[in-house]
């Protein structure tokens, strides 16, 4: 019997925080989630900088199958999602921001500019997405072929397909 997955999702909107900007992306990441298996709580959205670092500690406590940031990822003085998520990655994947840049950039020039990370942290797979709606569809696009096999290989299994 396969138990359910998990996963958290952590937005960085220091507008979305304060309550003067709606965020699309949580809502939009926790969807895909839910399609692929996954049971997500509501995204934590909190402002850019330090408070993303406690957020992301605080998700990794429950040791999530996936954790999913969305926003801090570009060159505004605030951004500093990967600068926070560095720190708790065990290995990287820069592959996986590869081809999240490079399908972006297709439609989307400035894409290339997403300073995000992927790897993991333990046994969860971390990947920081855009806070664009168009990023974060990119993001998911790229990671639906992937997210069932990166998780097998985390759970220790070795179904190479």
């Amino acid at each position: 019997m396969t138990s359910l997955r998990t996963a958290a999702v952590v937005i960085a909107s220091t507008r979305a925080a304060a309550g003067t900007y709606e965020d699309e992306c949580g809502p939009a990441i926790a969807d895909w989630l839910y399609q692929h298996g996954f049971g997500v709580a509501d995204a934590v959205v909190v402002p850019d900088g330090d408070a993303v670092g406690s957020a992301i500690g605080i998700a990794l406590e429950s040791r999530p199958a996936v954790l999913i940031t969305s926003g801090g990822t570009g060159l505004s003085p605030d951004d500093a999602t990967p600068e926070q998520t560095a720190p708790y990655l065990t290995r990287s994947l820069p592959g996986v921001m590869e081809a999240i840049r490079r399908a972006g950039s297709s439609t989307v020039p400035t894409a290339a500019l997403s300073r995000g990370l992927a790897g993991t942290a333990g046994s969860t797979f971390v990947i920081n997405l855009p806070g664009s709606p168009g990023g974060v569809r990119d993001g998911l696009t790229v990671l639906s072929p992937l997210i069932d096999h990166i998780c097998s290989q985390l759970e220790g299994r070795n179904d190479h397909r």
